[in-house]
């Protein structure tokens, strides 16, 4: 099951990277397994990869908003 984006803005930038470093293993197992043996829940792919895409969007969030502190600080 997908995690709600909403969870993932409790989540600091260490831990966004160790999630999306987990969900790019298990997308690449996933992919893996389809190609090799008969996959069972196919749609686990698709939900991986949206997941990869909530996280690399709050990645993307924290940056800008580390951008915008910096540049009221200058």
């Amino acid at each position: 099951m997908p995690i709600k984006s909403k969870e993932y803005s409790d989540y600091v930038k260490p831990e966004l990277d160790d999630k999306l470093r987990q969900l790019e293993e298990e997308l690449f197992n996933l992919k893996f397994q389809s190609k090799t043996t008969k996959l069972d829940k196919s749609h686990k792919i698709k939900f991986t990869r949206k997941d990869i895409a909530r996280v690399k969007t709050f990645l993307r969030k924290l940056e800008l908003k580390e951008k915008s502190k910096a540049k009221v600080i200058n």
